[in-house]
């Protein structure tokens, strides 16, 4: 596929701002800063979810015993994070022989958080489910316990299933939408999605809302279909064949409307 992208002619209109749908990113070398730059257009940053813990009351209740567990997985900052908070909450104290296969080095590193990394067996992915599934298989003896939110995907779950691995799902903290009343008269020419939460957010803030000019972006096939199936033209779609991030897209698009 070309640079010259069918976009919908009819709704290529003039872009002049932006409101992505997460946090506002801490490097200064963002490629959304660049896109502000090199269009001159305003960027704003919002999330429309946030991330709620669960009570250690209320993950009592799903009866699950984390020292019955051999080996965590981990997928997020977020589910580190919330581990170890219900670990200090029941007064659990990890041992030393738990092992911890976590989906990319970065979500490995973040464990020097709460545990000496050097003294634990640590194994780890380079970025995708896929290859930490390949680790998995290779330990199918362990009793694995997967911390996650009320919101996930099913690819770790579904493969756990599939080849009887012994796996118990945590939720150990809940994806909610974010309070956005205060964006209820405030306009943009293009809103970024990157999950069908994020859609989802969109309608319990303004259940009334009318998409008219917005032009809507979504990262993925699954915050596509939410955006069709909310009943919105899903005017960007991201990853594209040569654009393979969401500023990539946005930069074809952008490109077009402002002709330039």
């Amino acid at each position: 596929m070309s640079e010259t992208i069918n976009f919908d002619q009819e709704r290529l209109k003039k872009v002049t701002s932006l409101l992505v749908s997460q946090s506002r990113p801490a490097d200064e070398n963002s490629p959304y800063y660049e896109l502000a730059k090199k269009y001159n257009i305003k960027v704003d940053f919002r999330p429309f979810i946030q991330i709620d813990g669960v009570s250690y009351k209320e993950f009592r209740k799903q009866k699950i015993n984390i020292l019955d567990y051999s080996a965590v997985i981990f997928t997020s900052r977020n589910a580190i994070d919330h581990f170890f908070r219900i670990c200090t909450e029941g007064r659990i104290e990890v041992p030393a022989t738990m092992k911890y296969f976590c989906i990319s080095e970065q979500t490995a590193n973040y464990l020097q958080k709460y545990i000496v990394i050097r003294k634990r067996k640590i194994f780890t992915g380079t970025k995708t489910a896929t290859e930490l599934i390949e680790l998995m298989r290779k330990h199918k003896k362990e009793k694995f316990l997967y911390p996650c939110s009320d919101v996930r995907k099913n690819d770790i779950p579904e493969f756990a299933d599939t080849e009887e691995f012994s796996f118990t799902e945590a939720t150990m903290y809940q994806t909610v939408p974010s309070d956005l009343s205060d964006l209820e008269d405030v306009y943009y020419d293009i809103i970024a999605f990157f999950s069908p939460s994020g859609i989802k957010s969109l309608f319990e803030n303004f259940p009334d809302f009318k998409q008219k000019d917005t032009r809507i972006a979504a990262f993925g096939p699954t915050t596509a279909k939410a955006v069709e199936d909310a009943g919105l033209f899903l005017d960007i779609q991201a990853p594209l064949p040569n654009a393979p991030s969401m500023t990539g897209a946005l930069d074809l698009y952008i490109r077009q409307a402002n002709k330039i």
